[in-house]
């Protein structure tokens, strides 16, 4: 459980490090299921949008009543788990991800949502760990972001650079097991990996059930099961307080 300071960190600063590890054989698991994606998909090596789409034995990591617990202190009883993805970061290779804010590319109205991020393997500057600019989710609001096509970043849109101070930005560090927890609101990214260590991270993402997962604002572009519009719902605790998230499966 999070502690009252944990809570309140969290609310300040927009993401927390709670005291919590997960066990070697849950990260064992997760290891083998990634490696059973890959041995099937190798082009999702570096990033997987949607593990769910491939393999729902992930849902165990998201069903871990600790994980639920802390999530319920901070977005309230009622709450589903809307999609998981996976950012390998492999030695040597591991994209950058730019400056940004999740609620860019989320079609969840009003935006909320809750991420938990696992280290899969030990995260550190040198192999790309997340990066965060405290305090920068207390506005509510998304900023400006553009178009980065560029080769070499794992994901299209980036924020301006007038939009935050990148030098008040901090490393999250972690340990294997280690997770951290943040807000759609907060302004992250992280750096390539250029270690020879891999450095796999799993996100969780939670959203209260007073938002509406909007499939009719998903992006329409790419079809298939990466395609947002056909994320599957899962709730997880509580009731649908909207009254029109379309569940296709409960945990």
């Amino acid at each position: 459980m999070l502690s009252t300071q944990d809570i309140e960190h969290y609310h300040t600063d927009g993401y927390v490090i709670p005291d919590f590890r997960l066990d070697d054989a849950v990260l064992d698991d997760i290891r083998a299921n990634h490696d059973a994606l890959l041995a099937k998909h190798p082009e999702f090596a570096d990033y997987c949008p949607a593990v769910l789409a491939f393999d729902t034995g992930f849902l165990n990591i998201a069903r871990i009543p600790a994980i639920l617990d802390m999530v319920e202190q901070l977005i309230g009883p009622d709450f589903a788990l809307w999609n998981s993805s996976f950012f390998a970061k492999p030695a040597r290779f591991g994209t950058k991800t730019p400056w940004h804010q999740d609620g860019e590319y989320w079609p969840i109205r009003p935006l909320a949502t809750c991420s938990v991020w696992i280290a899969v393997d030990e995260s550190t500057t040198h192999n790309g760990c997340l990066r965060v600019v405290p305090g920068s989710h207390r506005r509510r609001e998304l900023r400006q972001h553009d178009f980065n096509g560029a080769e070499g970043l794992s994901l299209p849109l980036e924020l301006r650079a007038e939009e935050f101070d990148e030098d008040s930005a901090r490393d999250i560090a972690l340990e294997a097991g280690q997770v951290s927890l943040h807000d759609i609101f907060l302004i992250h990214g992280s750096e390539p990996n250029r270690s020879d260590a891999p450095r796999r991270g799993m996100t969780l993402r939670y959203m209260p059930t007073t938002s509406v997962y909007r499939r009719d604002l998903a992006d329409g572009r790419r079809g298939g099961p990466l395609a947002m519009s056909e994320r599957t719902l899962y709730l997880m605790r509580g009731i649908d307080r909207s009254g029109e998230n379309d569940f296709r499966m409960r945990s």
